[in-house]
Parts: C-alpha cells; sequence; structure tokens
C-alpha cells in the first residue's frame, strides 16, 4: 500500500496525539512526545494543527511529525516501523522536496530518534548532523522527595508568573500570561500540569510544565525555567522534583527531558533533580 502524507484539520490533530502517546514506552529512545504538541497549541490551534504532519499507510499513523519552525521538523515513527524501508525512503524523500510541503530550500533539520532506518538513507543522501543533545530520564516507580520550597499550580491567576519567569529563563519577550490561557484552553491540557516555585516574599523564581502520555507511560518536562534573579539558588531542582511528583500522581512511569549538551548548567540541574543522563542525540541538517 502507498504511504500518504498529510496535514490534519484541527480535529484530525487528536489521532495524532493519540499515536504518540500509544509510542512512548520506557526503553525507547528520546522522541516526539504527545506533550511536544501541547506545548505547541500556546500558538493556537489552528496553527498548533498546521505544524503537523502524519504519514499513513492503509489508513494507520506509522509516522507523525511537528514543525517546531519552518526549517525543523521534530518527527517519530511507530515502535514496530524504525526498520520499514518504504517509510523511511518516503520520510527522505518527503523531506528533501520542498513542494511536499514539509521543509523548505536550504538550511533544514531532522529531529528523528535513534535507531531509525532514516539516518542510514540520510546518511547516504548526503544529510549530516548537528550539534549535541543530552537526553535526561528519571523513573518514578518510587515516591518523589519534597522539592523543599513552595510549590503552586498555576492557574489563570499566575499566567503572568509563568510568563514572566518563561521570559527571564530564555531571554526573550514573546512568552505573555496568553500563552498559558492558549495552553490551558487547548484539547489536551488534561494531560499536563503548570507549576511555580515561589521564594518566602511570594515572589515566582522557578517553573515547569508537565505533560503526561497516559498511565504507565513516561512523562516529559516541557518546559522548565528559572527566573534570573533566582539562580544558584536550587530552585531549579525543586521545581522539576515537583514537576516529576506531579507526573507521578497521574501515573506516569518515569519523566524525560532533552537539553543541548552546551547547557552544561540545566544538566545539572536535571542530574540534581535525580535524572540520568543518556547517550547524546544530535539533529540531522542539510546545509544548502
Amino acid at each position: 500500500m502507498a504511504i500518504v502524507l498529510g496535514t490534519p484539520a484541527v480535529d484530525g490533530v487528536r489521532e495524532a496525539i493519540a499515536a504518540l502517546r500509544e509510542w512512548q514506552y520506557d526503553q525507547a529512545p528520546m522522541q516526539l512526545h504527545s506533550g511536544d504538541i501541547g506545548w505547541n497549541y500556546r500558538l493556537g490551534t489552528a496553527e498548533t494543527a498546521a505544524a503537523v504532519r502524519t504519514w499513513r499507510r492503509d489508513g494507520r499513523i506509522l509516522a507523525v511529525g511537528m514543525l517546531d519552525s519552518p526549517t525543523l521538523v521534530r518527527m517519530t515513527v511507530a515502535p514496530d516501523a524504525f526498520q520499514d524501508e518504504g517509510l523511511a525512503r518516503r520520510l527522505v524523500e518527503d523531506f528533501s522536496l520542498p513542494e511536499r510541503g514539509v521543509l523548505p530550500e536550504g538550511a533544514v533539520s531532522i529531529e528523528a530518534p535513534l535507531g531509525l532506518l532514516l539516518h542510514d538513507l540520510l546518511t547516504k543522501e548526503g544529510w549530516g548532523v548537528d550539534t549535541p543533545w543530552t537526553p535526561l530520564f528519571r523513573g518514578l516507580a518510587e515516591p518523589v522527595e519534597d522539592p523543599g520550597v513552595r510549590i503552586r499550580t498555576i492557574g489563570p491567576e499566575q499566567a503572568e508568573d509563568f510568563a514572566d519567569v518563561l521570559r527571564s529563563a530564555f531571554d526573550t519577550s514573546r512568552p505573555t500570561r496568553e500563552y498559558w490561557h492558549a495552553m490551558s484552553a487547548g484539547p489536551f491540557y488534561g494531560d499536563a500540569r503548570c507549576l511555580g516555585a515561589y521564594d518566602d516574599q511570594g515572589n515566582v523564581t522557578a517553573a515547569v510544565t508537565v505533560w503526561s502520555a497516559g498511565p504507565g507511560k513516561p512523562g516529559l518536562v516541557e518546559p522548565m525555567g528559572v527566573h534570573q534573579h533566582h539562580r544558584g539558588r536550587g530552585y531549579g531542582r525543586a521545581i522539576t522534583v515537583a514537576g516529576a511528583a506531579a507526573l507521578r500522581e497521574m501515573g506516569s512511569s518515569s519523566v524525560r527531558v532533552c537539553t543541548p549538551s552546551s547547557n552544561v548548567g540545566a544538566i545539572a540541574t536535571y542530574k540534581a533533580a535525580g535524572f540520568e543522563a543518556r547517550p547524546e542525540v544530535r539533529d540531522r541538517i542539510r546545509t544548502a
């Protein structure tokens, strides 16, 4: 059967999310998670649907991608299709030909999990590798320790706190309180918890959003940040521990995150919160 590339309508994103949830398991490599699409809802419902791509054979979704930017697609495939040659060849074609509507001409990137036949074919086609990222994991079979600071669930009244941390942590002016409102109004926010850490004066110091893929599945940290005025005081570790505890309450079996290997501070924070680093991963890149 032929493989069909599609961009789902707004309602069709649910099916892509369901596939991503099903494909998560503790031994899986770092890969696109349902929470990645959930986090994208901060940009709007129609915008999120327009960023999603699916590849189907005989009606079944075999691969899901999300355009994190016009030149970066993050994707994964069904566990039983990692070595599917027909799918891998179709993916290479769709990523290489701008008229297919996935990536444009010029410099572009693909984030894909280790173990895909796709990587071998991209190498043969001359695609290179980008700078390394470090995946980190923490199992949630055992109870999670107390974070040691005041933690609040972020709701409408704390939306500005959430935005303030993101602006400061990631040195950008883009996040506003509408980020939280749009994300929380999305159809998959029931899978998420958004938490803030506060100091003794009631100032927000850090924030995290975590996403469940369902009971017995690994959850995702996306994003976590510490306000610049409160760095170096353990708030990053504390909010990450709080996020892990929230995922355990939701039934998650583990929690994962991936950060640039050059961000040694973030890696140290996650390790302090009980995460273990896994082998580095790299995006595939085409420079021209």
